[in-house]
């Protein structure tokens, strides 16, 4: 017979100390972190603002039960919706990724930490209306500042050496566990508390990538994260009432993560956490496409200049090679028929087609009044990808992490244009420069999507100065945006 099971609780795994470790103890101190996650902020809610102009996002948000009010809840920028901090996460975190446009994070894992938003502002909203209440002090949005920077770290080192999709499961599995790491914090969880939440996101059920691939591509790649985040605050509550966790989540044998959804593998680390996901977090400035492609849109825009130049139309055009990286190939090589604007967002050919035809990329460029342009799926037919081995070895690399692609262009009559390749997209660290003044004029494109001049600017004021935003009560700032 075999030897029964030990039946004594074991202490935390590792992994659970370390994060926990980290989110109480760990003294952020880099004024590189805190600026990039205010301008990571205003492009994250900037992203929210527009897809509130989509009927499809805006179907799903405010309270669960039509009419209901929390009083002292979570607000819900650019909307009227006051909710609890569970909804409201939803809400935030539903809206911020809609269009697929806020920041992005590639390693063996990919994904965008600024999903965790929505858990952390609407927590941070509902604590600090509910101080004000009771007569005590509000959060800052320094306090924001350095959950968003905590919450990117979490996920980003997690990625770095462990590739969740290579398994079949999406990466909001590292939104909900971040999230509920850092707004366990913001709630006031013990160590051995917030061990317990952290422990209940990994037991949870995580979700499936089938919404993220053909055929079953979907919109609730749209919403998922929003799912995510909100997950997160619900079970950090639950753990705030004193509910048990389950120490060797990861590690147990037959029924712990590992064993059951990892293939009997650990985590891997490649760096202790600190601030380095925020510090070199990619940003989607110029169009709101799939990160992989980022670089191929902007190849294509230069080309769509040079055809015009030769004479050319798309119509002259015999073939495009695209020589890019494995992710990209793995992610958003797609053939035949789109069948909604997430199908369209996440294939490399649409994104270098639209470009190619219109000089342009733009989110309202994803609906069927555009993809019904037969010029599209006729560019389509005509590429190719190939990995270009080089590529994938710079995409892995800590010190580069580019996101390169190389489009060609041969005509029906033999002749071709010279190879346009774009390594590091327009929001990669290497050309924050460049960059950031265009991040800011999309974040006032955004809040004029939406508000009156006078309101714009009141936001703008708040939002652009680092020790402005730093100081303000989190109820301050989130009132600007309620509409």
């Amino acid at each position: 017979m075999s030897a029964p099971i030990s039946n004594v609780r074991p202490a935390p795994d590792k992994v659970l100390e370390d994060i926990v470790d980290y989110v109480l103890h760990y003294q952020v101190d880099s004024t590189l972190a805190l600026e990039t996650a205010r301008n990571c902020l205003i492009d994250t809610l900037g992203c929210g603002l527009e897809a509130l102009s989509y009927p499809a996002c805006t179907k799903l948000m405010g309270p669960i039960v039509p009419g209901t009010i929390v009083p002292n809840g979570a607000k819900v920028p650019g909307t009227q919706f006051q909710l609890d901090p569970v909804q409201a996460a939803f809400n935030i975190g539903a809206m911020i990724r809609w269009l697929d446009f806020n920041d992005t994070w590639l390693a063996a894992e990919w994904g965008h930490p600024s999903d965790s938003l929505g858990g952390i502002l609407a927590t941070a909203d509902w604590l600090s209306r509910s101080a004000i209440a009771s007569g005590k002090q509000p959060l800052s949005m320094k306090d924001v500042l350095v959950a968003m920077i905590k919450a990117h770290e979490i996920q980003g080192c997690i990625a770095l050496e462990n590739s969740f999709n290579k398994v079949g499961l999406d990466h909001v599995l590292l939104v909900k566990l971040a999230s509920t790491a850092v707004v366990g914090q913001m709630i006031g969880l013990s160590c051995d508390e917030l061990i317990n939440a952290v422990s209940l996101a990994l037991v949870d059920g995580q979700a499936l990538r089938t919404y993220r691939h053909a055929p079953n591509t979907g919109s609730r790649k749209s919403w998922a994260a929003g799912d995510a985040t909100s997950r997160a605050v619900r079970l950090a509550l639950i753990a705030k009432t004193g509910e048990m966790g389950y120490p060797s989540v990861l590690t147990a044998k037959t029924w712990g993560f590992y064993d059951v959804l990892f293939k009997g593998k650990p985590f891997e680390f490649q760096r202790p956490y600190g601030t380095y996901v925020m510090e070199n977090v990619l940003f989607k400035i110029s169009f709101p496409a799939e990160f992989h492609a980022q670089t191929a849109a902007e190849a294509a825009m230069i080309l769509h200049e040079q055809l015009k130049k030769a004479g050319k139309s798309v119509d002259d055009i015999g073939k495009i090679t695209i020589r890019t990286h494995e992710a990209a190939i793995r992610i958003i090589d797609k053939k035949g028929p789109l069948n909604n604007p997430a199908d369209r967002d996440h294939c490399i050919q649409y994104m270098i087609a639209v470009p190619l035809i219109f000089g342009r990329l733009t989110a309202a460029d994803y609906e069927d009044a555009v993809a019904q342009d037969p010029r599209i799926d006729a560019l389509r037919d005509k590429m190719e990808c190939v990995e270009d081995p080089q590529y994938t070895k710079n995409y892995h690399d800590p010190d580069k992490r580019s996101i390169a692609n190389a489009l060609t262009v041969e005509f029906t009559d033999g002749s071709r244009l010279d190879e346009i390749a774009v390594e590091y997209p327009i929001g990669h660290k290497r050309r924050r420069g460049e960059g950031i003044p265009l991040l800011v004029g999309k974040f006032g494109t955004n809040l004029a999507r939406r508000f009156p001049q006078k309101q714009q600017r009141a936001i703008l004021a708040a939002s652009l100065d680092q020790a402005t935003i730093e100081s303000m009560p989190v109820n301050e700032y989130v009132d600007l945006y309620v509409i």
